[in-house]
Parts: C-alpha cells; structure tokens; sequence
C-alpha cells in the first residue's frame, strides 16, 4: 500500500515522521492498512474540479510516465514533482 503525504510548509518530512504515521495506522486502522511506501507529495493530481486523479497516482507509484490524457488536471507540474521525489520503503 502507498501513502501520499502532503505535509504542511512548516513541517519538515522525516524518516522519524513516516514511521510515526506507519505505526499510527497500524494502530488505528489494523496492520493491514499500514503502508509499504510514502511519498512525501508537494501536491496531487487533481481535475479543475478538485477531483483528486487516482489513476494517475496509481502510475507515479509504478513509475509509468505513460499517464494518457491529462488534459483534465489543474496543474501539470505536480505530476513532474511527484516522479523526481524519492519515496521512503518500509
């Protein structure tokens, strides 16, 4: 499973962090639900609605730059930033 954070400006995302969100969903929601991977994400793909675009997220988490059409999505540019950030792997 993979988590997308967006951390506030003034919150520096540490590996201390992700491994505390790890251990809060694991003890909230169960150990099932505890994610693999966490991308630290400036933003998300989102439409000019505000409708969040999972499938494009589905592939940043597969590296596949194969997106097909965004022409929907509000900004272009957070797509670019969440492929040249490196995730953290439990």
């Amino acid at each position: 499973m993979i988590l997308y954070v967006i951390s506030p400006i003034e919150t520096e995302f540490t590996l201390q962090l992700a491994k505390q969100l790890v251990e809060l969903v694991r003890e909230k929601i169960g150990r099932f639900a505890a994610p693999d991977v966490i991308h630290n994400a400036p933003g998300l793909p989102k439409t000019r609605s505000g409708k969040i675009m999972r499938r494009v997220l589905r592939k940043i988490a597969r590296n596949d730059h194969e997106l097909g059409d965004i022409t929907t999505m509000a900004d272009a540019s957070v797509v670019e930033q969440l492929f040249s950030i490196k995730p953290i792997k439990f």
